[in-house]
């Protein structure tokens, strides 16, 4: 059943226990590793970790931004090749800090307002301070990383790095996504669309399961099948997200509902509509050329749109068929059973996140 802003009734099923596990974990050594930081860039990345409001005030532990997804893969990954699962603290630090770099910087390229419930870092401090609060994640977290020493250290250094090129380039991908049209020959398809995602979203996760194992010297066999395992499931978290994006309640998602539609954003529901031969699929994209901007009722009806096309379905069971091909990755190589069931209920847990 859904409402009129397109977003489920009932609860959400909570968050996996591994998710607190792994965060009272990782977080001492992130807390740590960020008040090395200049005392400005410091209070920015601290408020944009959810950690403190834009005075600096701390928040209540129930208010601050972020699930941990990313430290949990990393400490899974570790224990999936049966290492400790504090063999990857550096690692899952170092992750969270570039992931957290990449939402600084992607709020200014995008002009998003809000994140996590708050106001966008760019937008509490200015676009220069939050450009410099980002450059400052990212040489935290390649000096964390590079501090676990050894020829171990180093490869998951050039992880990070190889990561992070991918993770540029498909957000250069998205951006200029932006300028293409919506229909004809110069139009996003949706092949285009699924190499920008697993290289804008992909990246990321597939580095934060696999960073763990190549700390622990675990063989190139194993950290390679959980990269794919968690550039899978990044693809998946992309998917999901461009649901939220439509029709995400603003209570759990911190934006307005029909927000990506508003800014005319090319996602997966909207791409695949279009694609979809359908009327509804060409009344949308005749609403979507359209010069003037979406109020309240277009963004409504192009929602409307949007899933009498099959855009919605089409995206969930794009969702699903990642998240089954990460559970083959993990199947394919010998991992450690527990951590494996841990990795395949977070998995569930990403694409079921609250509409």
């Amino acid at each position: 059943m859904t409402s009129r802003t397109g977003s489920r009734t009932g609860l959400q099923a909570p968050p996996p226990p591994v998710l607190d596990r792994c965060r009272e974990l990782v977080e001492p050594a992130l807390r740590t590793a960020v008040r090395t930081l200049h005392p400005w860039p410091r209070r920015m990345a601290s408020f944009s970790l959810g950690w403190c409001d834009a005075d600096g005030l701390p928040v209540g532990p129930g208010n601050s931004g972020g699930k941990g997804v990313r430290q949990a893969l990393a400490v899974l990954g570790a224990e999936a090749v049966d290492a400790p699962g504090d063999a990857a603290v550096a690692g899952a630090v170092a992750v969270e800090l570039v992931h957290t770099f990449s939402l600084v910087h992607d709020d200014i390229m995008d002009g998003d307002e809000r994140r996590r419930h708050q106001e966008s870092t760019w937008k509490a401090f200015g676009t220069g301070p939050a450009v410099l609060a980002g450059d400052s994640l990212f040489a935290l977290a390649v000096e964390t990383l590079a501090g676990a020493g050894g020829e171990s250290g180093a490869e998951a250094v050039r992880h990070l790095s190889a990561a992070l090129r991918e993770l540029v380039h498909g957000q250069a991908d998205d951006l200029l996504f932006e300028n293409r049209p919506w229909t004809g020959p110069q139009a996003v398809d949706i092949p285009a669309y699924r190499a920008m995602a697993l290289r804008k979203t992909g990246s990321l996760l597939g580095c934060a399961m696999a960073v763990g194992p190549v700390l622990a010297g675990a063989s190139p066999l194993l950290s390679g099948a959980l990269t794919e395992a968690g550039r899978q499931l990044g693809a998946a978290f992309q998917a999901v997200d461009d649901l939220l994006g439509i029709w995400g309640d603003p209570e759990s998602t911190g934006k307005p509902v029909h927000n990506d539609l508003r800014r005319r954003k090319k996602t997966l529901p909207v791409l695949a509509a279009l694609a979809s031969d359908t009327t509804a699929g060409r009344r949308l994209a005749l609403l979507l050329d359209s010069d003037a901007p979406l109020d309240t009722a277009d963004a409504y009806c192009a929602a409307e749109l949007v899933e009498e096309a099959g855009g919605r379905a089409f995206t969930m069971a794009e969702a699903r068929r990642h998240v089954a091909a990460a559970h083959d990755c993990l199947d394919s190589v010998p991992l450690v059973p527990r951590a494996v069931g841990e990795l395949r209920s977070l998995s569930e847990f990403l694409i079921d996140r609250q509409l």
